[in-house]
């Protein structure tokens, strides 16, 4: 079963699997089955059947705005009211009506999560015939007054920098944020500091923040008040990390930061630093903006150094720390994949790991993190790849090296659920060892 929808100390931390579309739709037909046992039993699990609504598609949102539209029409109580978490996340040909989405949130005034991941349907030039259904007064229809939001992930669908258009709602749904997420579905052709003052938004709770913005944004989300940030997951839409908005926004807030993921793979930060001219020099220095980090989030895609190539850093931006405990990697599974590809003829031979053995051995190097503990395989698929009921010997192989590795520097290695990866289990699996 799912966990429950509504408790979001689940999700606070980046490390945490979420809910996904296959284990909602489990969850549904469960209630739905219940709901049809009797008419008694129907009216009781109407609160369960609404409480978390994900809308996958167009034709859904479009649904039940129809349906809350006609209960208020002919005078029934309005199922809204039982809505506590609204997820929107469709792919880009099935977007949501804007006035449907501006329906659900009329009638939807007691929400704890909403989630909006890219899924209505807004164009910076569409004339909007009722104002109501513009993408300021979508964002503003949250700020309720005595609003309940725990969770909120927002999309900037308009030209507008998020502060200016953000700020005035968000000071009215601070009170009780400990989740924040921002991304934008355009990037700015400036990078420059922002041209006018934007409020100063103050979120006292709030504990995890995730942005996909640009440089001169981060800039602005320097000034915010935010006393219990503990984690953030930074991709930045403009590749702007050795912008002064970067640095402004971890000179403030880097301090208090214990878990950080940076969302682009080193890979990609050095392509891009390399179609510069001129080329960026300095070196971020984003293990003094944060002394107090504990866990960190990267790609497997990580560049070879050849300058240096016995050392591959987890990530461009920190190639070491003093107090990091916990190293986490994600698209491990998507890494072993295209490696495996590049040598398909044997299927016992694991040469072709060869270079993420090495970068994974490189984090065990104790003069980069003396302190770390703990390496955790974030992928769910890997897990599935490595304890399959037919596992590739390869596969098993290269895992055993990495274990053994592991040990030789006491550090934990962890699968997606938390849980310890142990020799017995890759024995179990189907390796045979001498």
């Amino acid at each position: 079963m799912c966990p429950d929808p509504l408790d979001i100390s689940l999700g606070l931390s980046f490390l945490e699997t979420p809910c996904g579309v296959e284990d909602y739709f489990a969850a549904m037909r469960v209630k739905r089955d219940l709901s049809l046992v009797s008419k008694a039993w129907n009216k009781h699990m109407q609160e369960f059947l609404y409480e978390f609504v994900w809308i996958s598609r167009a034709s859904q949102a479009k649904a039940l705005a129809l349906t809350l539209l006609t209960q208020f029409i002919d005078g029934k109580p309005s199922s809204g009211r039982w809505i506590r978490r609204l997820h929107m996340e469709t792919p880009a040909l099935k977007r949501c009506a804007t006035d449907d989405i501006r329906t659900i949130l009329d009638y939807a005034p007691h929400l704890v999560i909403y989630s909006d991941h890219h899924a209505v349907r807004c164009t910076r030039y569409q004339e909007f015939s009722d104002v109501r259904c513009s993408p300021e007064q979508l964002v503003s229809a949250l700020a309720v007054p005595n609003s309940k939001l725990r969770r909120l992930s927002l999309t900037n669908y308009s030209d507008v920098p998020f502060p200016y258009q953000m700020s005035p709602m968000l000071k009215q749904t601070a009170r009780n944020l400990e989740y924040l997420e921002l991304s934008s579905t355009s990037i700015p052709l400036s990078s420059r500091a922002p041209t006018r003052t934007s409020p100063i938004v103050s979120l006292p709770v709030l504990q995890s923040l995730k942005l996909t913005l640009d440089n001169t944004t981060f800039a602005v989300l320097a000034s915010w008040k935010m006393p219990n940030l503990r984690n953030v997951s930074v991709v930045s839409s403009d590749f702007g990390y050795a912008g002064q908005g970067f640095a402004n926004f971890f000179e403030a807030h880097g301090s208090k930061i214990e878990q950080l993921e940076l969302g682009h793979s080193s890979s990609l930060i050095v392509e891009h630093n390399l179609s510069l001219n001129p080329r960026p020099i300095q070196q971020i220095p984003l293990a003094d903006w944060c002394p107090n980090l504990k866990e960190f989030i990267c790609s497997a895609d990580a560049e070879w150094n050849w300058r240096n190539p016995d050392w591959i850093a987890p990530h461009v931006l920190l190639p070491a720390h003093r107090h990091l405990r916990f190293i986490g990697i994600r698209d491990i599974d998507k890494r072993i994949v295209d490696d495996a590809s590049a040598f398909p003829a044997d299927p016992e031979d694991d040469a072709p790991f060869f270079p993420l053995l090495e970068q994974i051995s490189s984090l065990l190097f104790n003069d980069a993190f003396p302190s770390l503990r703990y390496i955790r395989d974030l992928s769910r698929a890997s897990h599935t790849m490595r304890f399959d009921h037919r596992p590739q010997v390869r596969i098993l192989k290269f895992w055993a090296n990495v274990l053994t590795r592991c040990g030789q520097r006491q550090v934990w290695l962890e699968d997606y659920r938390g849980v310890n990866i142990t020799v017995r289990d890759l024995k179990r699996a189907g390796l045979v060892t001498a």
